[in-house]
C-alpha cells in the first residue's frame, strides 16, 4: 500500500531543501525574535545571500513549520486513516502501519538533528528531559498519543521516535469480524466469555492487536457495570457509559512524584469496581491483581505479552517472581484467577487476528498449564481439548 500523492510529495519537498539554509535561517530569526512568516523568512535568505525565489521561500517556511509545530514532517503520517504507529529509525528512514505490517514512506529529516529537536520538543512539551544526561523518555502527548524515544548514539543509526497513535474509535466486535480479524463464531464465544464474567488476558506479541480487542470486549459490557481500567498510558477506550480510568505517572525531573500501576490497581479495589481492568499486566501489580481476582471480583481482565497463550503462565510467574511472591503461590493464585487466555496475532501477511481461546488449569504438581479451547484460521473454527472445559466454565455462570 503506497502514501497519497500528496503526502509523497510534500515530503519529498520538504526533505529536498538544503538543511544549511534551513538552519541559516533559523538562525537569523532566532536572533531576531521575529515571528514566522513567508517575508521574514524571504528577508532572512536575502541577508545570507541567498536567492529568493517563491518555491525556496516556501520550502523553508514549510520546514520551520514542521519544526515548530505538532509532529513536525511526522504530522501528516499521524492523520492518515487507519494509521496505528509511525516509526522513525534516524533521518533516512521514517515508518508507519496501518495494520497490513510496517511500510517505509518518503519522509526523511535532513540530519539527526532535525530528528533529536523533534524528539526534545516533544518531551518538552509533555513537561520531560530529553538530552545526553537522560537520552531515553516514554510518555504521553497531549493528543493521547504514546512517545517514545531514544537519542543517538544509543540509537543506531540515529535518534529513534516511536509514536503509538490512540484509536480515533473503538472499533466494535462486528467490525473485527467484517476485517476478518475474527471469525463470527468467535466473536459470539467472546461476547459470552464477555457476558458470563469469566476471568481473561489477552495474549500476544507488540502490534497484534491485543488492545484493539480488549476494547472491543469491553464495550460490551453490562452498561449497568461500572469499570475502573488502570492503565501506565491511557489506551483503552471502550464504547461504555461507565468508566473510570487511572492512569500511571512517571518520575518528574526531579525524580519525585511516581505512581505505579500497583499503586493504582489497590487503589481502584476501594472504588467499587463491577469490572476491574488493567490495561497491559507487566510488572508488580500482577500481585495484586491476581489477589482481587480471588476475592470477589469477577470479569476482571487485561492484556499481557506473550508469544502463544501457553506462554502466559510462565510470563506471570515470572513478573510475580520478580514481585517476591514464589513460584507455587504464583501458580496457585493463576489457577484460581483466571479462566481463560485469548492469543491474537499477525498471519503471515501482517494482519492482526484473533488466533486461539485457551483455558487455565492446574496440574497435578500445581503447576499451570493451558489447554486450546478453540483455535481460528481465517473463518476456520476449530474445537480443542479445552472446548468442553471452556463449555464447562460458561454454563457454571449462567
Amino acid at each position: 500500500m503506497s502514501l497519497p500523492v500528496d503526502t509523497a510529495q510534500q515530503a519529498v519537498q520538504a526533505s529536498s531543501v538544503d538543511s544549511d539554509v534551513v538552519e541559516e535561517v533559523r538562525e537569523r530569526i532566532a536572533r531576531d525574535g521575529a515571528a514566522l512568516s513567508p517575508a521574514v523568512v524571504a528577508s532572512a535568505l536575502r541577508g545570507s545571500g541567498r536567492p529568493v525565489g517563491d518555491a525556496t521561500v516556501l520550502a523553508v517556511l514549510d520546514v520551520l513549520r514542521r519544526d515548530v509545530i505538532g509532529a513536525g514532517p511526522l504530522e501528516h503520517l499521524l492523520r492518515l486513516e487507519g494509521v496505528t504507529d509511525v516509526l522513525v529509525n534516524g533521518p533516512d528512514a521514517v515508518y508507519l502501519d496501518r495494520g497490513d505490517g510496517l511500510e517505509l514512506t518518503p519522509v526523511r529529516f535532513p540530519d539527526d538533528g532535525a530528528v533529536r529537536r523533534l524528539a526534545q520538543r516533544l518531551a518538552a512539551g509533555a513537561g520531560r528531559r530529553l538530552d545526553d544526561a537522560s537520552p531515553y523518555v516514554d510518555l504521553r502527548l497531549g493528543d493521547g498519543s504514546r512517545f517514545h524515544a531514544v537519542l543517538a548514539p544509543l540509537a543506531r543509526p540515529g535518534t529513534s521516535i516511536s509514536l503509538r497513535v490512540p484509536r480515533r474509535r473503538v472499533f466494535t466486535l462486528a467490525e473485527l469480524v467484517s476485517a476478518e480479524s475474527v471469525p463470527a463464531e468467535g466473536a459470539r464465544l467472546l461476547q459470552l466469555v464477555v457476558k458470563r464474567k469469566l476471568a481473561f488476558l489477552v495474549s500476544g506479541g507488540t502490534g497484534s492487536g491485543k488492545t484493539t480487542l480488549l476494547n472491543a470486549l469491553l464495550s460490551v459490557v453490562d452498561p449497568q457495570h461500572r469499570m475502573v481500567i488502570v492503565e501506565d498510558t491511557t489506551e483503552l477506550r471502550p464504547e461504555h457509559p461507565h468508566v473510570v480510568g487511572l492512569e500511571a505517572r512517571p518520575a518528574n525531573v526531579e525524580g519525585a512524584g511516581q505512581i505505579d500501576l500497583r499503586t493504582l490497581v489497590r487503589q481502584a479495589l476501594r472504588m467499587r469496581p463491577d469490572r476491574l481492568v488493567v490495561g497491559e499486566v507487566r510488572g508488580a501489580e500482577v500481585v495484586d491483581l491476581l489477589a482481587a481476582l480471588n476475592t470477589g471480583h469477577e470479569g476482571g481482565c487485561g492484556t499481557v505479552h506473550a508469544n502463544s497463550a501457553s506462554d502466559v503462565p510462565a510470563r506471570l510467574e515470572g513478573l510475580a517472581l520478580a514481585a517476591g511472591m514464589p513460584a507455587a503461590a504464583a501458580h496457585a493464585q493463576i489457577a484460581a484467577a483466571l479462566d481463560v487466555v485469548v492469543h491474537c496475532a499477525r498471519d503471515p501477511d501482517g494482519r492482526r487476528q484473533v488466533a486461539e481461546v485457551a483455558v487455565l488449569a492446574a496440574g497435578a504438581d500445581g503447576r499451570v498449564t493451558v489447554t486450546p479451547a478453540v483455535t481460528f484460521a481465517g473463518d476456520k473454527v476449530r474445537e480443542h481439548r479445552g472446548a468442553a472445559v471452556l463449555a464447562g466454565r460458561l454454563g457454571d455462570r449462567c
